[in-house]
């Protein structure tokens, strides 16, 4: 029995690194070390700081985070340059929260799947749940929040940022993106090509524009955030694998049905401790779907399933604090269920 669970977890830990690794957490440290080497913090604390108005700032980073197709670990390097930038935690964590949960690629799939009556509800639920989330963190770290803002008051200034970086950014965002939205269906190495040939465009341009003092900078940034996500991220992924091989399905089915609140419950724990690549939530909704599921864990699950999941408890963790993790996990347990009660009662 152990060496089977213990094969499980390398099982999904080589699953993940043969389809996610290349085409989404490659570009994904690139972007991360590129907006801490190329964006001025002036940027980002003039429009997601602390100090920003909070309804500004909140809404830039949520209506932002929906074009950014990323499961809840590919985000975790994006949010984490955000925020060592400069942005205030609120923005941050939405960007966290929003991107994975209700992505654009995502909502469209769930259409096609679900139908839209329920795309609408999980882009109300998402940008609800992103502003409770952003006001909380804000609201229980403001001390260490002012703190930052001092700091970043001191280092502040000179010009934003250059023409020829908002170039190499977008090319960045650009190899993230593609695979994803150009190759929705078919073999996992047609992503790769596409893939492939943005990030040889977004290469080329960089060692035209940048200097080598300026590569190795960008290099050092990516490779931090490398080294301190991404050992956490393969431990998550393999304690998922073993989780995936005890956890029964016939108590899945048995006890999703209706719209209770704590079928909701269990729907977001589920979600929350598994991970869910984005887009491969919906076609798994829709089978316990026809098993009975309940509409109301349905979309609790649809958040919580690529939003959050137990490698990116690890991540954030080691990257914003065990007190932060902790904080933005259990909003969003209590959040996911609460969502998932009220809307299967009360709106579908």
């Amino acid at each position: 029995m152990i060496t089977e669970l213990i094969i499980a977890g390398f099982l999904s830990v080589k699953e993940y690194i043969i389809e996610h690794v290349v085409t989404c957490l490659v570009p994904a440290f690139l972007l991360a070390g590129a907006m801490v080497s190329f964006i001025s913090k002036e940027a980002i604390i003039r429009h997601l700081g602390y100090t920003a108005n909070k309804i500004k700032s909140f809404s830039l980073a949520a209506l932002g985070s929906f074009f950014l197709a990323a499961c809840s670990c590919t985000v975790i390097p994006v949010a984490s340059g955000l925020y060592y930038r400069g942005s205030g935690i609120g923005p941050a964590f939405i960007l966290l929260w929003v991107a994975p949960a209700s992505n654009i690629l995502a909502l469209l799939y769930t259409g096609a799947i679900l139908g839209y009556g329920m795309v609408t509800a999980r882009i109300i639920s998402a940008l609800l749940m992103a502003f409770v989330v952003g006001i909380i963190m804000s609201t229980v770290f403001r001390r260490s929040e002012q703190k930052r803002i001092e700091e970043n008051q001191e280092t502040a200034g000179g010009k934003i940022i250059a023409a020829k970086d908002i170039i190499l950014i977008l090319l960045i965002l650009a190899s993230l993106l593609l695979p994803n939205y150009v190759i929705r269906k078919g073999p996992y190495l047609h992503k790769v090509f596409v893939w492939g040939l943005a990030t040889l465009i977004m290469l080329a341009y960089a060692l035209k524009v940048k200097s080598k003092q300026e590569l190795k900078d960008w290099m050092r940034q990516t490779f931090w955030f490398v080294r301190i996500i991404f050992p956490l991220l393969l431990l998550g992924v393999f304690i998922v694998g073993i989780i995936g091989k005890i956890l029964p399905e016939d108590w899945i089915r048995r006890w999703l049905g209706g719209n209770s609140l704590s079928a909701s419950f269990l729907a977001t724990m589920l979600g929350a401790i598994s991970y869910f690549a984005t887009m491969t939530e919906a076609p798994f909704v829709d089978t316990l779907m026809k098993l009975g599921m309940g509409k109301g864990p349905s979309l609790a699950l649809l958040l919580t399933g690529p939003g959050i999941s137990l490698p990116n408890w690890l991540a954030i963790a080691r990257v914003f604090g065990v007190k932060k993790a902790l904080c933005y996990v259990v909003t969003i347990i209590i959040l996911g269920s609460t969502v998932g009660w009220f809307f299967g009662n009360y709106i579908f």
